[in-house]
């Protein structure tokens, strides 16, 4: 089996402007770009000195500033039950928004498959995936958290014990560096797994009106046969996605910052940029349709 990477790009480019330019109409582009929009949600000395406690750096001050924060809030108890508050705001406004670019997602799926821009259909039809897929979204923010945040936190105690100890942090540096790189590793793997779930898993939930779990028993079956692909489509993706960001660069320099204006505001954002999230969003459909009739979304012509 040979895996393609340009021929599935220029179907999806053709089908984008059949879609979208032919005719224009702005209406479509408005109400795709709402879709999109709601898809798009959550998706920023030298030598052998080292430092030392008597340096301008006051890094002592650095390691006990949790220490105080904790202290002080456990004596201003109405300080630490508004910020309980506000941090429990803060993880409802998330889960909401999840929620939202869960259902986004299909809604946007749905208008790109059978060539249309509706909003209501899509949002009560796929009701039942969309809590699904955000269920094992809420696990990897979960798991992203304990595992970057619990790092974080492991190489700071680690710091500061060995600050305490030996007055210096050199010698604790390759350990530092190492503990950097499995960080940037789990970033990695994580987003990695974010590009799967929604370039793969979403149509194929959409597809077989089935769980995110069921979909994944499907996917992998062809994900680790066939993982160098796969890789290699990631790094294509983020390749694409550096062109767009350099091209929407160029444009808004070239329109005295007007571009930059735009596509700050979010939902113009989306109807401005509907060309490129249209492309991509087929762009996964015609390169997953490659490994067999199982795993093809048919695209309404």
């Amino acid at each position: 089996m040979t895996i393609q990477y340009i021929a599935p790009l220029s179907r999806a480019i053709d089908r984008m402007r059949s879609v979208l330019f032919r005719p224009f109409v702005l209406r479509t582009w408005l109400v795709l770009g709402f879709t999109a929009f709601l898809d798009g949600l959550l998706s920023g000395g030298g030598g052998n000195k080292g430092i030392h406690k008597n340096d301008s750096i006051n890094l002592e001050a650095f390691f006990n500033a949790p220490h105080q924060a904790q202290e002080w809030l456990y004596s201003h108890p109405h300080w630490l039950m508004l910020l309980s508050g506000i941090g429990l705001a803060v993880v409802a406004v998330i889960v909401v928004l999840l929620w939202l670019s869960s259902r986004g997602k299909f809604m946007f799926l749905d208008n790109v498959v059978q060539r249309r821009a509706l909003i209501a259909q899509p949002w009560h039809a796929y009701r039942k995936e969309a809590l699904s897929l955000l269920w094992w979204r809420l696990a990897l923010v979960v798991i992203g958290i304990l595992l970057i945040g619990g790092t974080i936190f492991h190489v700071w105690q680690l710091a500061y014990a060995h600050w305490v100890e030996y007055e210096e942090l050199f010698t604790l540096l390759p350990a530092l560096l190492g503990w950097g790189v499995f960080v940037l590793l789990c970033g990695l793997l994580l987003a990695y797994f974010n590009l799967l779930l929604k370039n793969f898993l979403v149509p194929l939930m959409y597809k077989e009106r089935c769980s995110a779990a069921q979909a994944w028993d499907r996917f992998s079956a062809i994900h680790w046969e066939h993982l160098a692909n796969f890789l290699l489509y990631g790094l294509f993706i983020l390749l694409l996605t550096i062109v767009v960001v350099m091209i929407v660069v160029v444009v808004g320099l070239f329109t005295c910052c007007l571009g930059f204006a735009l596509v700050a505001i979010p939902y113009i954002s989306s109807v401005v940029l509907l060309p490129i999230s249209y492309t991509f969003r087929t762009y996964s459909l015609e390169f997953l349709a490659q490994f067999g009739e199982a795993y093809r979304v048919p695209l309404t012509e």
